[in-house]
């Protein structure tokens, strides 16, 4: 996508922004339209948390690959020989000319396109033409970034020193995760959308489900719109709904318990770097898939899933992810931001890895309600921006059953305040510390 020139904006004091954030408010406008907040997000959330990229699906034999552009950086993700997957700057060591321009495929070696440098898909440099005397091809390699997969997901870190807590918070995934089998899936089908909106925007509208009844048909015919456990306020329009929720809540209960899957919710979204929230959600209906009525759309389960009527295994990831799983396929989102106003997002589906595309499942039936949906929610992202764009707009109040949208924004500002160098102490962000944990 390409990158045009900025108009020139007067310059703001985004500590001072990040200082007297209100809890339990939206944020100023500034955060979600200046050009310094955006670059200030590139390096302190981008460039420093580990992100969820792809899929370990999308890349199932050796020499495939996938290219993600995250601000300026350009990443390749490979399967090595050895079924390893590394993740390597797309950028030649001779004179820095971008190696991969395809956005996925296959290759032996990896060779830049303007004098042949030519690596193996660990990075290391095996080929350069007319080297010095005493050139050493060991020093040479792609430089290496940070990169781990979790349960067939795959993660990386653009810092030399990314958050120590990610092992911590992969322990506490896998066991969730592990018995769906993701990393021998097959990707049945992936779109990208690209949204008129800042990327925090993209991530709250995701982090609450307020809007579903009225702005999500299709997902409101399975899923029930709450997104915790433990809601204890509930609009009376929704009174009658949720009480259909909680039995099926109970039902939930005995076929996870039969399936090995632990059913204990972590919710640690604005509490450590690595911020995530995992919960098994039942479907309505039919209480097996995302079809209609909750009906299964594939015929092949996946993974050890052996009941249809599994509900839905959801989990979200700071800053930039969120993922459903279900018994009969799984459904990974993926968000980047490519300008203050701009975000895109990626979504796969994923399917057992024997399921036959026009026998166990098509592809409209598939990805009919989260390509609404993704369209229902682009059109709310763009209004949510056209509105902080207006000089009457300011931060409003977050209703009671929107707390992961708040632990989402409280997030995000602990990680500025830790970006500036002082910690909550810094900032005067203790009390604030309080009302978000």
């Amino acid at each position: 996508m390409s990158r045009q020139p900025r108009p020139a904006v007067p310059s703001i004091d985004i500590e001072e922004l990040v200082a007297r954030r209100e809890p339990g408010f939206s944020l100023e406008a500034p955060f979600y339209t200046h050009p310094d907040v955006y670059d200030l997000d590139l390096d302190a959330i981008f460039r420093k948390h580990w992100l969820f990229c792809a899929a370990e699906a999308e890349i199932p034999d050796p020499g495939d690959y996938v290219t993600i552009e995250i601000g300026a950086t350009s990443v390749i993700i490979v399967r090595d020989d050895d079924e390893s997957v590394y993740a390597l700057h797309n950028v030649c060591r001779h004179r820095g000319s971008r190696i991969i321009e395809d956005a996925c495929g296959s290759v032996g070696n990896l060779v830049c396109p303007y004098h042949q440098w030519t690596y193996r898909t660990d990075g290391s440099l095996i080929h350069a033409e007319a080297t010095q005397e005493g050139f050493n091809r060991s020093q040479f390699g792609l430089k290496r970034i940070n990169v781990r997969t979790v349960a067939g997901l795959i993660f990386v870190c653009l810092s030399d020193d990314p958050p120590a807590d990610f092992d911590e918070v992969a322990s506490k995934i896998e066991p969730y995760l592990t018995p769906f089998q993701l990393g021998g899936l097959k990707v049945a089908h992936q779109t990208d959308l690209v949204e008129e909106g800042n990327w925090k925007l993209v991530m709250e509208n995701n982090r609450e489900c307020l809007h579903c009844d009225a702005g999500h048909p299709e997902l409101t015919s399975a899923y029930f719109p709450f997104l915790q456990s433990d809601v204890t306020e509930v609009p009376p329009r929704q009174q009658q709904l949720y009480e259909r929720y909680l039995k099926a809540l109970d039902r939930l209960a005995i076929t996870g318990a039969a399936a090995g899957i632990p059913q204990r919710t972590y919710r640690e979204l604005d509490n450590r770097a690595t911020g995530f929230r995992i919960t098994h959600f039942p479907l309505d209906g039919d209480g097996a898939s995302f079809g209609w009525d909750g009906k299964q759309i594939c015929k092949k389960l996946i993974g050890d899933i052996v009941d249809p009527a599994f509900g839905d295994m959801s989990l979200h990831y700071q800053p930039n992810s969120w993922f459903h799983f279900c018994s009969d396929h799984a459904v990974v989102f993926r968000a980047l931001p490519v300008a203050p106003d701009k975000t895109i997002v990626r979504t796969t589906w994923l399917v057992h890895p024997d399921a036959v595309e026009g026998v166990d499942y098509d592809i409209p039936t598939l990805t009919e309600v989260w390509e609404a949906t993704n369209t229902e929610d682009r059109r709310f992202v763009e209004l949510a921006q056209r509105g902080a764009t207006d000089p009457a707009y300011v931060p409003g109040p977050y209703a009671t059953i929107e707390d992961d949208v708040n632990d989402f924004v409280s997030w995000y500002i602990k990680r500025l305040a830790n970006h500036f160098g002082g910690g909550r102490d810094h900032l005067g962000l203790v009390a604030q510390a309080a009302v978000g944990n």
